[in-house]
C-alpha cells in the first residue's frame, strides 16, 4: 500500500483545512488509516484512525469535536478536516495504514504503511 498526503499549509488560528491521504496498491474493508503528527522536538502522536470498510472512529483528546476523519471510499481517500486550528497543531502530518483494525490504533508501531508528512502551521 502506498500512500500519499496533501493539503498542508499556513492558517490562521481558528481557521480550518482538509488534508487527503490518497492510497493505491490494495485496500480492504478490513485496513486502517490513521493520522499521527510529529511537532518540532516532539515524539510521533495519534490524531484520528478510521477502518476503511467503516464501523470504526477514534480520535485523540486533542482534536475531539473539532478534526474529523473520513473516507471515499471511491477515491481511495481519507481525509481529516481540520476546524478551530489552534498553534499546538503546527506538526508535520502523516498518514498511516495496517492491514486490520487493532485496539492500539493510537500506537505509531502498529503502523506498516507510511505516507510522506505534509506540513500544516498555525500562526497568525
Amino acid at each position: 500500500v502506498q500512500l500519499q498526503a496533501s493539503g498542508g499549509g499556513l492558517v490562521q488560528p481558528g481557521g480550518s483545512l482538509r488534508l487527503s491521504c490518497a492510497a493505491s496498491g490494495g485496500t480492504s474493508t478490513d485496513h486502517a488509516l490513521a493520522w499521527f503528527r510529529q511537532a518540532s522536538g516532539k515524539e510521533r502522536e495519534f490524531v484520528a484512525a478510521t477502518r476503511w470498510g467503516g464501523g470504526r472512529t477514534a480520535y485523540a483528546d486533542s482534536v475531539k469535536g473539532r478534526f474529523t476523519i473520513s473516507r471515499d471510499n471511491a477515491k481511495n481517500t481519507v481525509y481529516l478536516q481540520m476546524n478551530g486550528l489552534i498553534p499546538e497543531d503546527t506538526s508535520v502530518y502523516y498518514c498511516a495504514a495496517r492491514i486490520r483494525w487493532t485496539v492500539a490504533y493510537g500506537r505509531a508501531s502498529e503502523y506498516n504503511y507510511w505516507g510522506q508528512g505534509t506540513l500544516v502551521t498555525v500562526s497568525s
